[in-house]
């Protein structure tokens, strides 16, 4: 954590003495959010077909400092906030909570913007996670946790490194996440991820936006396991920033959610998000 606060201190005093320009909470984020990795803000709902469950997203980032630099160069400092949120649906229009997982950090970018639409960037981000089983999970009428499932402790700190390369609409990202603190203790370290997302203009029509998102990442429990994260839709706003999207989803590799962190999932889902 020091070598972490002198590293921003760093940033700090490097854009304030080589800066052209600067920005206190801008309106945009420097670094636009990776379209199908799920650990990115947005708010959304997403209901899985054949399955009653649902997942409700509630989360943001916010850009608290720009530093611009000459020739398309913006420096960023920045923090998140999410909640990932699974549910169930009942009659009388309820919907019991059966797990959260809830996302604060901080984060630093840097964007440079080419001629011909071209651009590059990288992300770090300083985070931590942790998961709870909520009431929706437990069986009141017998006195029990749903499904066998006793809430356990799940906790993770982690450094995260993303690289992206953008072009005419599409951009590909590659990178790496090091927990260097993690429960359960049998949880590799170490998650590595690349993806791309693309929304050609050639397909877009007004303010609409067709899209379509791919998101792979390596990880381990007890052994290394892929998952397999792809996305397509249509947003409606704007392509590289806020807007809002209908969004269909194939997913297979691990559960989402920390206190189900061993079992294997996959499923297709439809949601609608607001994204920033």
């Amino acid at each position: 954590m020091r070598y972490f606060r002198l590293f921003l201190l760093s940033i700090i005093v490097t854009g304030a003495v080589y800066g052209q320009s600067s920005a206190v909470f801008p309106g945009e984020l420097n670094i636009q959010p990776f379209t199908s990795n799920f650990l990115e803000p947005r708010m959304g709902v997403f209901f899985q077909t054949g399955q009653n469950d649902l997942r409700l997203d509630i989360g943001a980032s916010k850009d608290i400092f720009h530093r611009r630099y000459g020739q398309g160069a913006t420096l960023s400092l920045g923090a998140d906030f999410f909640t990932y949120t699974r549910l169930r649906g009942e009659s009388d229009f309820h919907f019991p909570v059966d797990a959260v997982d809830y996302l604060f950090g901080v984060n630093v970018g840097f964007k440079k913007e080419m001629a011909g639409g071209r651009e590059w960037g990288t992300r770090i981000r300083l985070s931590h996670i942790s998961a709870h089983f909520v009431d929706g999970h437990y069986d009141g009428p017998n006195q029990r946790w749903r499904d066998g499932r006793n809430p356990i402790v799940y906790s993770r700190e982690f450094v995260e490194l993303m690289y992206y390369y953008r072009v005419t609409g599409i951009r590909v990202y590659a990178g790496a996440s090091y927990l260097f603190h993690v429960d359960p203790t049998e949880i590799e370290p170490w998650i590595l991820q690349a993806g791309f997302d693309a929304f050609p203009k050639t397909l877009s029509f007004g303010h609409f936006h067709p899209f379509v998102a791919y998101d792979y990442k390596l990880a381990s429990t007890t052994a290394y396991t892929p998952s397999h994260r792809v996305q397509f839709g249509v947003k409606f706003g704007h392509p590289e920033g806020a807007g809002a999207r209908l969004v269909f989803t194939l997913y297979q590799g691990k559960n989402i959610h920390g206190e189900y962190y061993e079992l294997d999932d996959r499923y297709f889902s439809t949601g609608v998000t607001i994204d920033f």
